[in-house]
């Protein structure tokens, strides 16, 4: 679900979050829907469930945190009551029915977002557009029904036919017929771009499903802040790419879903731009934040997307999708949990470690780093050193999570103004199993050289670099943790639902200034 910053306050991080309420399979490791479970892990998934309906439920409502000015995801909303179904009693199956009902469910639709006067509907190509002539849910006119129909189609050319994705899990004859469905609604009333529900488990599977969308009526400029037409292309692309995702692992990780969803906005309308909105929470300008941390109430999951753009600028827009396959819980698929899936396929890229520290690096960097960089933010510097002939040294610990990093920035002060200066940059990292990686970035005045430092076994790594005022503006030392070790399968708000095992894993950077 894509959703509106104007409408929301950032509110503080929290390592747990309304996740599917699920239990663990025998088989696999993977939580199963309704699947039997111990007494006390019973209660936990009841519990769970509990929070999935009461949070749907308002996010529909228009009411989800409304006095902390918070606004939970609707498309994850919707897919962790679905998929919190059998643990709710009779009478919470019942509400939870009618949340994820359809709006032209009407009546039926009581806690969620039911039209009240009767819908039309206009079908062509892959797709049916559902709307109400009358009430506040009414588009403007006939004519942007059939300009969401015909984006609709464009989409699905585009995420479906030109990049091979799967297509979304026939819903039977709901809404009419076999086409996909979306229905158009006053949900930015709701600062809701839009969202997207599953409906029905497909026959055979486990986490495979169909389902529907719900579209901004209008996507008026006064509630989104863009031309209408810009914020409807970016939301039909987003929203029906979480449909898409719903015929690999409607239960994948939250984080890999919103971000590959905003990654899929600027293969489809590059021009719009309407996701640079969410740089300034992630990690192209918040480093130290972690990667895979899907925040309920927050936009650093949005703000990820560039972690997918610099793989896809690198190595084709194909990886993402063949990251999509691994993922897959379809027949044939390995079901691989959203950083396993990502480690396995960029194993012939050079393996996550290399990538995620170059990765990290090049976010201090971002106009030599991304095609639209220039006009995005660079990374903090978490420490800004300038050194001279009279305070040569530096030294700092810097903590660093799993798969976050963080920088530190060394300037030559004019006394060093000779060719014999140099760097020496000592690290004491961590042990290989966290995965730790150190890339050193010189912007000398004649370019831009980046390396990478080798580190032994135990962590430790050392190198010299040119530090000569004439010839160098400065050095960025980049630490990152690139560990994706987890304890899986404890409710959290990270990869696999798991508890990292290397957070907080300690960096000590020493630089010295010296003449050769």
């Amino acid at each position: 679900m894509r959703r509106s910053i104007a409408a929301a306050v950032v509110a503080m991080a929290t390592a747990l979050t309304v996740l599917p309420a699920t239990t663990s399979s025998a088989t696999d490791g993977k939580p199963t829907p309704g699947a039997p479970a111990a007494p006390s892990a019973r209660v936990l998934a009841e519990q769970q469930a509990t929070r999935a309906l009461t949070t749907a439920h308002a996010v529909l409502a228009g009411t989800a945190g409304a006095s902390a000015g918070k606004r939970p995801e609707g498309t994850l909303a919707m897919r962790d009551l679905f998929a919190a179904l059998p643990d709710l009693d009779a009478s919470q199956q019942k509400q939870a029915h009618a949340v994820l009902a359809r709006p032209t469910d009407g009546a039926g639709d009581p806690y969620g977002d039911g039209y009240t006067v009767p819908a039309k509907r206009k079908c062509q190509g892959n797709f049916c557009i559902h709307w109400v002539a009358t009430t506040s849910d009414a588009p403007p006119s006939q004519a942007w029904v059939t300009k969401t129909l015909a984006i609709m189609n464009k989409v699905w050319h585009h995420h479906v036919t030109k990049m091979g994705y799967r297509a979304p899990v026939q819903d039977g004859t709901r809404g009419g017929n076999s086409k996909f469905d979306v229905y158009l609604k006053d949900v930015g009333a709701k600062s809701l771009y839009g969202y997207c529900a599953p409906e029905k488990r497909k026959p055979g599977t486990k986490w495979l499903a169909s389902g529907f969308c719900v579209l901004d009526n209008d996507f008026s400029q006064s509630q989104f802040g863009a031309p209408p037409i810009n914020s409807l292309k970016v939301t039909a692309a987003h929203e029906f790419f979480h449909a898409v995702q719903f015929a690999y692992d409607y239960g994948e990780d939250s984080w890999f879903m919103e971000a590959t969803a905003t990654w899929m906005e600027e293969r489809f309308a590059d021009d719009v731009n309407d996701n640079r909105q969410y740089l300034p929470y992630g990690q192209v300008k918040l480093a130290g934040s972690q990667l895979d941390f899907f925040n309920q109430d927050g936009f650093n999951q949005y703000g990820n997307w560039p972690f997918f753009e610099y793989l896809s600028t690198h190595y084709g827009n194909g990886v993402v999708r063949t990251i999509w396959n691994r993922a897959g819980a379809f027949k044939g698929a390995p079901d691989l949990y959203s950083t396993k899936a990502i480690r396995s396929v960029l194993g012939s890229h050079g393996g996550f470690p290399k990538v995620f520290r170059s990765y990290a690096a090049g976010n201090t960097v971002p106009a030599r780093t991304y095609p639209e960089g220039k006009a995005w933010p660079h990374a903090v510097i978490a420490q800004r050193w300038k050194l001279s002939k009279d305070s040569r040294t530096r030294h700092h610990a810097f903590t660093v999570d799993h798969m976050a990093s963080a920088n530190a920035l060394l300037k030559p002060d004019a006394s060093l103004s000779g060719p014999r200066w140099m760097a020496r940059i000592t690290i004491d990292a961590p042990g290989h199993k966290s995965s730790p990686g150190i890339v050193v970035i010189i912007k000398k005045k004649s370019g831009t050289i980046k390396k990478s430092v080798h580190l032994t076994r135990g962590g430790y790594g050392k190198v010299k670099v040119p530090f000569s005022s004439s010839g160098v503006r400065s050095v960025t030392v980049t630490m990152a943790n690139a560990s994706t070790r987890f304890q899986c399968w404890h409710r959290t708000a990270y990869s696999c639902q798991g508890k990292p095992v290397d957070n907080n894993k300690q960096f000590t950077l020493k630089v010295a200034a010296f003449k050769r």
